[in-house]
């Protein structure tokens, strides 16, 4: 969620963000000339569309600057794949609260003032005090972070008369950046005049990537029931193809390359998106390779790469249990995102990210995750398409080791004349395509990402609520020959999945729950049996009883142990519950409990699962705590 998602939407978000952000700017004087970037990598500056030029105003150098005004950055060679490096102002007359540093990709971005760009950030639903160029900085800092900036505690000595004593005295500061492997060259710009009215004081001058084409972020995928392949995908800037070498390095496939660009992205008249103008950032390749003649909850090691870019580190993985099999454990969150590391203010920050990241982390430490469901809302990059890049490196010790199925939200797919369901600029003009480049699920075709798949005793189906799911659409056939297909005997459970849900107490505006979708697709639930269903889109937690069309049809028991437990041995209706709270931040709750609404917690974390053939017992994990902070079982025959 986390937007304006309503279908008439987009023009009030319009016109909030030209009110919210008219100021004036100003430009900068000529760049120094940049090396042509390697042959394998596009070119990765915005293109400039009607609308910047009439936003752009010339910014100017500020007036009359210290002549010892000085940037430096404490990695001077090449940068490594991950770095923190230390970024040093120096030779300022007086410390000033405007004062701030951007860090620019690629370094012949435009840094001049768009008092309009405001409108990129606000349609995608990000209300954040965030900086006015007429491209988007990677990350920007207030100097005044350095708490010994404004009182000239770093002080130094510009010049000394006869005596020794000093004449002219400045001051200075030091940022911390976390910086990753995203290819295009980097450069640290020293701002006065405050986001929305900046003014360069200094440039730090270009620093590249050692290798910008670097195999890296690699991530798993299942891609059908047997557990016998599965695939992985990964980055780089060079579109060759690689391999993954996997098994102990006794066997290989050959990756198979694509990628993205502007023209892809969606956009509408008078008013580029994001994604095609002001957040655009080149994805480099993606590559994809399938692993096969894997055994089922199995563990190997695989690398990825190439002689002439490199290999990544060696890793370990396990591959999930087959369908039919007795048992599957598994984690499942939606609304994630990304947050810094170092003090940057940066688009959309979901400030849960991290702490859910590194629980989850812990959880795998055990052995007992088999793969890992995010159901919707994944980056939240929106158009700000380097955002992709950090969000990949923040999961990477997750979806590297297990299978990472995810789920199509409103913030990878929605856009005006996009063909979604609701008509909002929640993807920042990304319309999916992103999305299905980085995370390419077992779907029949692009665009139509809603798929089902086994493991263990859970049949899975997973699909879009931002594509057609009306009755007789295309989506709405394939779900319910799916769902009257399952066999039963060898996956008694069937686990929905998707985006926005179909109850909330939430009560947000607009509101969480669509109508319209809950009187589509909840019969074909009941119809076929399905016994529970997992949503996202509102961030926090909550579980129902068995509900249909508003009511309650069962309600849960206390074990022995004092679980919660439904007995579906006698079937009334599917059980759901939001798992919302992965990142972005939490919603809260209506004052009046509904009556089918049994557990309600605003809290970061995740819900794990355990499912064998005849109880499923699900735990939702406080992500700061590692507390389970609630639970219940679903039982059947034989229990």
């Amino acid at each position: 969620m986390g937007s304006l998602s309503s279908p008439r939407g987009f023009l009030p978000v319009l016109l909030l963000g030209i009110c919210a952000v008219a100021c004036s700017c100003s430009a900068l004087p000529p760049q120094p000339m940049q090396l042509r970037p390697p042959v394998m990598l596009h070119e990765s500056f915005a293109g400039k569309s009607e609308f910047r030029t009439i936003n752009r105003r010339p910014l100017e150098s500020c007036l009359n600057p210290s002549p010892y005004l000085s940037i430096n950055v404490s990695t001077a060679g090449p940068l490594p794949d991950e770095a923190f490096v230390n970024v040093t102002v120096g030779g300022v007359f007086r410390p000033d609260r405007s004062h701030w540093v951007a860090m620019i990709t690629p370094s012949n971005s435009s840094v001049s003032g768009c008092p309009l760009s405001g409108v990129n950030y606000v349609e995608t639903g990000d209300l954040a005090n965030l900086p006015l160029l007429c491209h988007y900085p990677v990350k920007a800092q207030l100097v005044k972070s350095d708490p010994s900036y404004l009182g000239c505690k770093k002080a130094a000595c510009q010049k000394r008369d006869a005596s020794g004593a000093c004449k002219v005295r400045t001051c200075g500061a030091t940022l911390t950046f976390h910086i990753i492997n995203f290819r295009t060259d980097v450069e640290f710009v020293f701002f006065a005049g405050g986001f929305q009215t900046p003014c360069v004081l200094k440039r730090s001058g270009v620093i590249r990537f050692a290798n910008p084409a670097k195999p890296l972020n690699g991530h798993l995928s299942s891609i059908d029931s047997t557990a016998t392949s599965m695939k992985l995908t990964w980055v780089s800037g060079d579109g060759r193809p690689q391999q993954v070498q996997y098994a102990g390095g006794t066997r290989s496939a050959t990756s198979v390359a694509m990628t993205f660009t502007q023209k892809d992205m969606c956009s509408v008249p008078v008013l580029p998106s994001p994604a095609k103008d002001f957040g655009w950032h080149d994805p480099g390749y993606i590559h994809s390779a399938v692993m096969t003649g894997l055994q089922p909850s199995q563990s190997y090691d695989y690398r990825y790469g190439s002689d002439s870019v490199g290999w990544s580190d060696t890793v370990k993985f396990r591959t999930p249990p087959a369908a039919g099999s007795d048992e599957v454990s598994f984690v499942i969150y939606g609304d994630m995102g990304k947050a810094p590391l170092d003090p940057s203010v940066e688009h959309y920050i979901q400030p849960g990210s991290i702490a859910v990241t590194r629980a989850v982390a812990k959880e795998m430490q055990t052995g007992k995750v088999d793969s890992i469901f995010h159901i919707g809302d994944i980056s939240y990059a929106t158009g700000f398409l380097v955002e992709w890049d950090f969000f990949l490196h923040l999961i990477r010790p997750l979806a590297s080791q297990v299978s990472y199925m995810t789920a199509i939200g409103n913030h990878e797919r929605d856009y005006a004349g996009s063909g979604s369901v609701y008509v909002t600029p929640d993807s920042g003009g990304e319309c999916g395509v992103a999305y299905e480049s980085y995370f390419p699920m077992p779907a029949a075709v692009k665009d139509k990402p809603w798929y089902s798949i086994e493991q263990g005793s859970v049949h899975f189906i997973v699909m879009s609520t931002e594509h057609s799911w009306s009755e007789k659409s295309e989506q709405y056939n394939w779900m319910e020959k799916d769902l009257s297909s399952v066999d039963r005997s060898r996956t008694p459970w069937v686990i929905f999945i998707g985006h926005r849900p179909m109850y909330s107490s939430n009560l947000g505006i607009p509101t969480s729950v669509d109508p319209n979708f809950v009187a589509s697709v909840e019969p074909l639930l009941l119809k076929n049996k399905v016994d529970l269903v997992f949503f996202g889109h509102v961030h926090n937690y909550e579980r129902t009883c068995a509900v249909y069309q508003d009511k309650c049809r069962g309600m849960p028991k206390k074990d022995v142990n004092g679980i919660d437990t439904y007995d579906n041995s006698n079937y009334t209706a599917p059980v759901h519950a939001i798992v919302g709270a992965g990142g972005f931040k939490l919603d809260g709750f209506s004052i009046i409990q509904q009556s089918w609404s049994i557990s309600r917690i605003s809290e970061f974390g995740y819900a794990r699962v355990h499912a064998t053939k005849t109880d499923l017992l699900v735990q939702y994990v406080s992500s700061s705590t590692m507390e389970i902070r609630d639970q219940f079982r679903i039982v059947k025959g034989g229990r």
